[in-house]
This record gives structure tokens, sequence and C-alpha cells, in this order.
């Protein structure tokens, strides 16, 4: 995949299935990653620790990886939070308008941080 922005960036705004960031918008989920924020296109009900190959190749330098799992918070599976524990991530899953404050909220504080992020229809 190619990065649509290569380096760390606030999300700064998300709804109408895509999110905004960087002067930039983009249709579809993301994915914010240490080297750049890049399109994700997993299957939303679907999750499978395949999905998370980008973010579990830039482990050593994440901490946190927060998912914003659509317009209410749920549990992702069982193996894709096993997959990204056994990394040595932290894992937190919240609704995605969530996610995405807390992301910008710790990338400002500048710790390691990353987000799978996806595109909801409405915000908040």
């Amino acid at each position: 995949m190619t990065a649509h922005f290569p380096g760390k960036a606030p999300v700064d705004g998300y709804g109408q299935g895509g999110f905004s960031f960087a002067g930039m918008s983009h249709r579809g989920s993301i994915l914010v990653l240490p080297s750049g924020i890049y399109a994700w296109n997993p299957d939303p009900l679907e999750l499978k620790p395949g999905d998370f190959a980008m973010a579990l190749a830039e482990s050593g330098e994440i901490d946190l990886l927060l998912i914003g799992m659509g317009p209410t918070m749920a549990r992702p599976p069982k193996a894709v939070r096993e997959a990204i524990e056994s990394s040595g991530m932290m894992i937190d899953p919240m609704a995605t308008g969530h996610a995405i404050a807390t992301y910008n909220l710790l990338l400002h504080e500048g710790r390691k941080v990353a987000a799978a992020l996806i595109a909801v229809d409405h915000a908040p």
C-alpha cells in the first residue's frame, strides 16, 4: 500500500464514509501508523489478524493501537486481540470518534500510538 501521507499527522475530521488529515481527505477506512496514513479495507464485521499486518510490522514503534470500531464500541475478535497483544502492543477498541480524539491527544503528547479506524457515515 502507498501512504496517503508519509508521516505522523492528527486526524482532523471524519464522517460521510471517510477522514480528513494533513489537508487531504480519504474515503474509506484508514490505518494511522508511525510510517504514514494508509488506506485500509477490512471487512468491519469480520476483522482478522491479517487486517493488522502493517501495524504488526511496525509494533516496535507502537505502544498502543487504538481501533475505531465504527459508530459504537465493539470488541474485535479474540484472534485479533491475541495477535496484537502478542506483538507487545496494547490494544484499545472504541467507537471511531473516540479513537480519533484519543489518538490526536496521545500523538500531541508524543506517545507511541497508532490507530486502525473504520469509516462511519455520520459523525455525531
